[in-house]
């Protein structure tokens, strides 16, 4: 079939392997357009640009296809259907309308349950214990679009946002390709979503990335483990007579009590409003992510209590 893939950061590219490996014929790749990045602020490309430039794939990077030169542009590739992972911007009905098979979407939850921009991380802080990937016929609303096919990933007491965002690349690569096997063959067949258990995932906002100590151990456990590796749930210590916030990567819960924020014991345990937490990966400010015992070699005499 010919497909325009649309995709921008590293999630996409299994998918994007898949199709040709499959032997589809991908006649464009749309993906963000480039910023600027690291200290010398040069133009840094997507993952999936890299990769399609890779393939010889043909790259489009508009900055909004809201306007009728872009559409025109997209109609022209005369696509049978267009693949859509985790691109980053809105698609309007000239152009959900345009490939003769319509838009399949990648979408790492069980939907209706975390429609919107950050479903792996909501999905985790929720403390679900089980999750998925869903390829969905795209509408103009927020993930509302009948679902075809769906593979559901157990979600593990001490699993982060990393481990699952990893473990769903590859899930939903092999569901795509099964996806537009059967839309081939014509079987691909489509069931509406439930009209109960709608919830949105917004975007992660950096003031929720703070520690609230003060929060159930499991809560904050959860935290943690839902913004595990980017962007991290932080707190501060004061180390060396200054405060240093610190990123928490990983954590288990541990038994103790105490004030919320105290540490407890020399094993990085701290108390929250009900339990407690042991922090078992960590990331000082300006330094690489490391277990709890080489920062603590490194960190010198401890406060009583985390900030």
């Amino acid at each position: 079939m010919r497909v325009v893939f649309m995709g921008t950061p590293e999630f996409a590219v299994p998918t994007l392997t898949e199709i040709v490996s499959a032997g589809h014929e991908i006649v464009a790749t749309y993906t963000r357009a480039p910023k600027p990045a690291g200290r010398g602020q040069a133009e840094r490309r997507s993952p999936v640009h890299e990769a399609a430039d890779g393939f010889g794939i043909p790259v489009f990077t508009p900055k909004s296809l809201k306007n009728e030169a872009e559409q025109i542009i997209f109609s022209s590739h005369d696509a049978d259907v267009a693949v859509v992972v985790a691109y980053g911007l809105l698609l309007p009905k000239p152009i959900l309308e345009a490939p003769r098979m319509g838009c399949l979407n990648l979408h790492g939850s069980l939907l209706p349950r975390w429609r919107g921009a950050a479903p792996i991380q909501r999905a985790v802080m929720a403390g679900d214990r089980e999750t998925g990937v869903m390829v969905m016929q795209m509408d103009e609303g927020l993930d509302t679009g009948p679902v075809a096919l769906v593979d559901r990933i157990p979600i593990g007491p001490e699993t982060t946002a990393g481990d699952l965002h990893d473990q769903m690349m590859r899930v939903g690569a092999d569901l795509m390709g099964r996806a537009l096997a059967a839309l081939e063959r014509g079987s691909l067949d489509f069931t509406p979503q439930a009209a109960e258990g709608v919830t949105y995932a917004s975007k992660i906002e950096k003031a929720e990335a703070r520690i609230d100590w003060s929060l159930p151990a499991e809560t904050v456990h959860n935290h943690i483990r839902g913004l595990s590796p980017f962007p991290g749930a932080w707190f501060e210590l004061e180390l060396g007579g200054k405060p240093v916030r610190i990123k928490a990567l990983r954590s288990t819960l541990a038994d103790g009590s105490g004030a919320p924020g105290t540490l407890l014991g020399n094993d990085l345990t701290i108390a929250c409003g009900v339990g407690a937490v042991r922090l078992v990966q960590v990331q000082r400010e300006g330094k690489g992510a490391m277990d709890a015992a080489t920062f603590l070699r490194g960190a010198g005499q401890l406060p009583e209590k985390a900030g």
